[in-house]
C-alpha cells in the first residue's frame, strides 16, 4: 500500500536545480558506450553541454565509476561524483545513482538541492529545451515529477497467450496490447498514446528521497519531437545515431565564442582532391578564392589558423605562404602534431575547430572539440563530424565555415573569379614556426 504524499510545497526562488547524468563505464551491450562519439562528440559530453546550456539548471554532475568518463565530464564543464562499486553494476538502478550523486553533491557544495534531474546521455539527441521543459514543469508549474514523452501512434502487439485477459482463450496467439485486433480504428479516432523517451526526468528533491523512485505525486509530461527519440542500447543504435547526427545536428554551427583556433586539412578540403600532373611531374591543384578570403577574415578576427597535411608537397607550402598561415605537412600522425601544436599555442584541443574530408582525419576529429566535414567527405568522416558544410571541399567550404564563425557577411558567395590554379614549385617543407601569424 502506497502512503499518500502531502501537497507539494512551492519551489523556493533561486532554487538549486541539479542535473545528474549517470554514466558508468561497464556497459556490456555497447562497450565504452558513454564515451562513444556521435556527431564527433562523446555521448557524455553531448549531455553535459545541453544541461549546462539549459536556462533553469544551476549545477551539473556526472556520476561515474570510470576515470576516462570522469575526465571527459570535467573537460565539458561538469562536476564529477565518483560512484561506489555497490551501485555501479549491471543491476544498479538509475535512482540509486541519482540519490548518491545528490547526497555527495550537497556534501561537497553545502546547502540542499531543491530539484534534481535525471538526464540520460544514452539519448544522444537530447536538447536544452527538453531539459528546461521538465525542470519548468516542476519549478514553474507545480508538478512533483516530470519526464519527456513523444507522440506514439503504433499498434503494440504481444506474443503468446495471456490467460489473464478476459475473452482470450489458449491458442489465440499474438494479441493487441493497446488495441483490439478485430478493430483497426483510424489514428485520429484513437486515444493519443505517449511514449516515454528516457531522455530527461525532473523531481522535487525531498519527494524523490521519500519515494525512492522518479514517478511520485503529480507527474507532468513534456512532449518532444519524435524524430529525435533514440536510446542507445545496442550497437545498431549507435550506428543509427551516427547516421542521423548530420541531419539532427545540422543547426549546430560554431560561433566565435565556441572556438579558439581553426585547423585545416588541405587535399580534399581546400581543394576538390583533384591533382593535375604535367610531363615534368609537377602537380597543379585548384583552390577557391573565397576560401582565401575566409581564412584572411578568420586571422583578422584573431583566430590562429593552421594547415595540417599528411602530404609532403610543395603545393601545400606554397598555398600556406600565400595565405600567410603556418603549415605542418608530411605528417604521418596528424593527431599527435595537432596535440603538440595546441600545447605550444596554449590552446585547449576541445576549443579547436578541425576541418577534414577523409579517414586519416578521424584521429584529429577525436581530439578536436569541433570536428567539421566538408560536404563531399567520406561517409565515415561525415558520420563522425559535429557539423557538415553544404559546400564541397575546394568549392568554398572554408568560406562557408568562416561565415558560421564570423556572421552572415561571410556566408555570401564571393564575387571575384572562383578558382585560382596553384602549381607546385620546389620548396623545402615548412613547419609551424616558419610562418608566424
Amino acid at each position: 500500500m502506497t502512503t499518500p504524499l502531502s501537497a507539494p510545497t512551492p519551489v523556493p526562488a533561486g532554487a538549486r536545480v541539479l542535473a545528474v547524468i549517470p554514466a558508468r563505464g561497464g556497459s556490456k551491450g555497447v562497450p565504452g558506450k558513454n564515451l562513444a562519439p556521435v556527431g564527433g562528440v562523446p555521448l557524455v559530453t553531448r549531455a553535459v553541454r545541453e544541461c549546462l546550456a539549459a536556462r533553469l539548471v544551476t549545477d551539473v554532475a556526472v556520476s561515474t565509476d570510470d576515470p576516462a568518463i570522469a575526465e571527459a565530464a570535467r573537460a565539458a564543464g561538469a562536476e564529477v561524483v565518483l560512484r561506489p562499486a555497490a551501485i555501479a553494476g549491471d543491476t544498479a538502478s538509475s535512482e540509486a545513482a541519482v540519490l548518491h550523486a545528490m547526497d555527495a553533491y550537497e556534501a561537497m557544495r553545502g546547502g540542499a538541492v531543491d530539484v534534481v534531474l535525471l538526464v540520460q546521455c544514452t539519448s544522444p539527441f537530447l536538447t536544452r529545451e527538453e531539459v528546461d521543459g521538465v525542470a519548468a514543469a516542476v519549478i514553474e508549474d507545480g508538478a512533483d515529477t516530470a519526464h519527456t514523452v513523444a507522440p506514439f501512434h503504433g499498434f503494440v502487439w504481444r506474443e503468446g497467450d495471456d490467460g489473464g485477459t478476459p475473452g482470450r482463450r489458449p491458442g489465440d496467439g499474438a494479441h493487441g496490447v493497446n488495441h483490439d485486433k478485430a478493430t483497426r480504428p483510424r489514428r485520429q479516432d484513437r486515444p493519443q498514446d505517449l511514449l516515454e523517451t528516457g531522455a530527461a526526468y525532473a523531481m522535487r528533491a525531498p519527494g524523490f528521497r521519500a519515494a525512492g523512485h522518479r514517478f511520485f505525486g503529480r507527474t507532468s509530461l513534456v512532449r518532444t519531437d519524435p524524430a529525435r527519440v533514440l536510446e542507445i542500447d545496442e550497437p545498431d543504435d549507435l550506428v543509427r545515431a551516427r547516421a542521423l547526427a548530420p541531419l539532427l545536428d545540422a543547426g549546430s554551427t560554431p560561433t566565435l565564442d565556441d572556438i579558439d583556433a581553426v585547423v585545416l586539412d588541405f587535399d580534399g578540403t581546400q581543394t576538390d582532391d583533384t591533382v593535375l600532373v604535367d610531363a615534368q611531374g609537377r602537380e597543379t591543384v585548384a583552390v577557391h578564392r573565397g576560401d582565401g578570403l575566409g581564412i584572411a577574415a578568420l586571422r583578422r578576427a584573431g583566430l590562429p589558423v593552421l594547415i595540417l597535411s599528411s602530404e609532403t608537397n610543395p603545393v601545400v607550402a606554397a598555398r600556406a605562404r600565400k595565405l600567410q598561415v603556418p603549415v605542418l605537412h608530411g605528417i604521418a600522425r596528424k593527431d599527435l602534431a595537432l596535440k603538440q601544436w595546441c600545447e605550444e599555442q596554449t590552446i585547449a584541443p576541445e576549443r579547436v575547430l578541425y576541418v577534414g574530408n577523409d579517414v586519416n582525419d578521424l584521429p584529429c576529429f577525436a581530439l578536436a572539440g569541433w570536428p567539421v566535414a566538408v560536404a563531399n567527405a567520406h561517409d565515415v568522416v561525415r558520420a563522425s563530424a559535429r557539423s557538415i558544410t553544404s559546400t564541397p571541399g575546394g568549392r568554398g567550404a572554408i568560406r562557408e565555415i568562416a561565415g558560421w564563425i564570423l556572421g552572415p557577411n561571410l556566408a555570401a558567395p564571393p564575387t571575384d573569379p572562383p578558382y585560382a590554379p596553384l602549381t607546385a614549385v620546389p620548396s623545402a617543407p615548412l613547419s609551424a614556426k616558419d610562418l608566424s601569424q
